[in-house]
């Protein structure tokens, strides 16, 4: 049965699991690399950068979260971004680029693997916000280059919410709230060490 995501279970699940994470959330999106993305005064370079730096995100988790969850997710395939990504960076003439690892998944649990996905998938959201910022850009600005950050579209909440009904679902059958928790957080810890550190390597 799918769980009712405004029951009390599904929403303090869910108000502990975005709190529990808010700190490492936020510290990635301090960093200059994630600010710049909605920066006005952004240039094709710093979005290609971008762009890259997610291609490397989306590959690990494509690559190695998925064939995890292939049981439990049921759209898994139409949630693939990694295609929508090497598309704009075609469209920009930058090359696919040399892709590094960024997460460890070696042994993992199924929860803990949802709670890398939700981070990736909640970055859909905010996907939508960065696209209007993005759009004003010039050589942008037709439709063209912007297919990760159109990503599903108008489907985009609907398609988040179907996650988070799997995610809570699987959570209420299995008492794994801590486990979810440690996948999110770790999740949002390595996208954010992969970024200082590839930005270190190129400076």
């Amino acid at each position: 049965m799918t769980p009712d995501l405004n029951s009390s279970l599904s929403l303090d699940f869910l108000n502990t699991l975005k709190t529990q994470t808010a700190g490492a959330h936020q510290r990635l999106e301090n960093l200059p690399v994630s600010s710049c993305i909605l920066s006005p005064e952004m240039k094709i370079e710093d979005y290609a950068h971008y762009l890259k730096l997610m291609y490397d995100v989306h590959y690990d988790v494509e690559e190695n979260i998925f064939p995890l969850l292939s049981d439990n997710i049921p759209d898994l395939t139409e949630r693939k971004k990694k295609h929508l990504i090497e598309e704009d960076l075609t469209f920009l003439n930058y090359k696919q680029p040399v892709v590094s690892p960024v997460f460890n998944t070696e042994n993992i649990t199924i929860p803990f693997a949802l709670g890398i996905l939700y981070v990736v998938e909640g970055s859909s959201l905010g996907g939508r916000f960065i696209l209007k910022n993005i759009e004003t850009i010039k050589g942008l600005d037709e439709g063209k280059g912007v297919s990760y950050f159109t990503g599903y579209g108008n489907k985009t909440g609907s398609h988040w919410k179907n996650f988070l009904n799997v995610l809570t679902e699987y959570q209420e059958e299995n008492n794994c709230e801590d486990e979810i928790i440690k996948g999110a957080i770790y999740a949002f810890d390595c996208i954010h060490d992969h970024f200082v550190e590839i930005q270190k390597n190129e400076n």
